[in-house]
């Protein structure tokens, strides 16, 4: 077998999970979430911004062995949930479901606010303290304290493995290739000399520990957020005219997408439902049991504090950060919804930032992908060393640091369409024993939703 019939293989098993077992069970935990929690996303907003902004500080000097601040944490994780499918996965989605899949991304995301308060939440409650005195947690210690023996585990060991391949490694390739290829296109440097560069600075962040990556995230996310949304706002205010046709193609799509595309075309409200949810759910990771590992870390006084930060991870990342690429690219006239050999991903992407900005699109959307990208592998890198504290012990976490260097190399300089497909099914992977474990625990999330006391023996 070649290693592009692997990939199609990889890719139609991929698509199979991803397209229909996940996004039910995804969506379908989300609203059971918001029922049991009686809508903790709408109750909490409020609250949530408030504790936020009650954490900030750019000093990066809080984290340690106790943990880091709720503020440091949320960009911790925020890191991971923006990353290039804010910019790649938003125009795929535009393409293969037309304006109205983002109406379905807006849903799916408003359940998986949800969904994250009781990851967060589960992760406060059941994070430890190991031999060396650190405080870590994540899905792992959850489901272990909820499955007992051999079944726990087993579920335990499945999900640290899934998230060490899918996220550490695969997902690392994929993040360094898009920062790479995206320099190509604008500077046209060799992806390999901006490879190298990038596993230099990431081996430099991990060698630093937690403290380094709470300093380097609380300070390179906001950065990262504001410079973006300033030049969507910038492009929105050039095509301003085009503004509320856009937000009204969007509603309109999700329902009746003829009415908006025309019938030659091919896309129905299925499709649009189908790719929105499916690259809303990727991009924020609610569910997936990624984000838990920084909210564990979170010094708070309660479990539900943290579980209403983490909500707004969601909301940045979706409603924010999704939605303002979403407006850019329909309000750019660039977008050929199902047309055949018609600009998709990075491609349509960079024309509509071209279309505002001139050539000067291509250097923007590079530099907003070494953002995005580069903080996703810092998150991602997190997340993957926590399970291999877990699985292996300390000792294994300069060889695992070495290997997901090694990714970041190899990644760059090659576009290997099997790297993309296994890091999608891994994702996917990860997901079942963590969801199991949520659902599982789902009433002590509606205790904490309540304002009880979940600490309590």
């Amino acid at each position: 077998m070649s290693m592009d019939q692997l990939a199609a293989v990889v890719d139609k098993i991929s698509g199979i999970v991803w397209n229909s077992i996940l996004l039910y069970l995804l969506v379908g935990t989300g609203i059971i979430f918001t029922i049991r929690t009686r809508f903790v996303q709408v109750r909490k907003f409020g609250e949530g911004w408030r504790r936020l902004f009650g954490g900030f500080s750019l000093k990066g000097d809080k984290a340690g062995k106790e943990g880091m601040s709720s503020f440091q944490a949320l960009t911790t994780a925020i890191a991971a949930q923006v990353g290039t499918g804010n910019i790649t996965g938003c125009a795929t989605a535009l393409y293969s479901g037309g304006p109205g899949a983002i109406f379905w991304m807006w849903l799916s995301a408003f359940f998986g606010m949800s969904t994250i308060y009781g990851e967060a939440v589960l992760a406060q409650k059941y994070k430890t303290v190991g031999e060396d005195g650190h405080v870590t947690g994540g899905p792992i210690y959850y489901i272990k304290a909820r499955f007992q023996g051999k079944f726990g585990k087993f579920l335990a060991g499945f999900f640290s493995l899934a998230i060490i391949f899918a996220l550490g490694f695969t997902g690392n390739m994929v993040q360094a290739n898009s920062i790479s290829w995206a320099f190509k296109t604008a500077f046209h440097i060799d992806p390999r000399i901006v490879g190298v560069i990038c596993a230099v600075i990431a081996a430099f962040i991990f060698l630093g520990g937690v403290r380094r990556i709470a300093s380097f995230t609380e300070k390179i996310v906001p950065v990262m957020a504001i410079f973006y949304m300033v030049g969507c706002v910038i492009i929105l205010f050039i095509n301003h005219d085009m503004l509320l046709p856009a937000i009204k193609s969007i509603f309109v799509a999700a329902f009746d997408p003829r009415a908006i595309l025309g019938g030659a075309v091919g896309i129905t409200v299925r499709e649009a439902m189908r790719f929105g949810v499916a690259r809303g759910l990727f991009s924020n990771e609610a569910g997936m049991g990624s984000t838990p590992h920084a909210h564990a870390l979170a010094k708070v006084e309660k479990p539900q504090d943290q579980g209403v930060i983490a909500m707004i991870g969601v909301f940045v990342d979706t409603f924010i950060v999704l939605t303002l690429t979403a407006l850019v690219i329909l309000t750019s006239g660039q977008l050929q919804a199902g047309v055949p050999g018609a600009l998709q991903g990075t491609d349509l992407a960079q024309a509509a930032f071209n279309s505002a900005f001139g050539g000067f699109g291509n250097i923007f959307v590079a530099v907003c992908m070494l953002f995005f990208a580069f903080s996703t592998i810092i998150g991602w890198y997190f997340f993957g060393e926590t399970n291999v504290k877990a699985l292996f012990g300390k000792k294994a976490v300069k060889i695992y640091a070495a290997i997901v260097v090694l990714c970041i190399i190899a990644g760059s300089a090659l576009k290997v369409q099997l790297v993309w497909n296994l890091s999608d099914l891994f994702n996917a992977l990860m997901v079942f024993p963590n969801l199991i474990a949520l659902l599982a625990l789902s009433g002590i999330v509606a205790k904490a939703a309540r304002g009880e006391d979940i600490l309590k023996k």
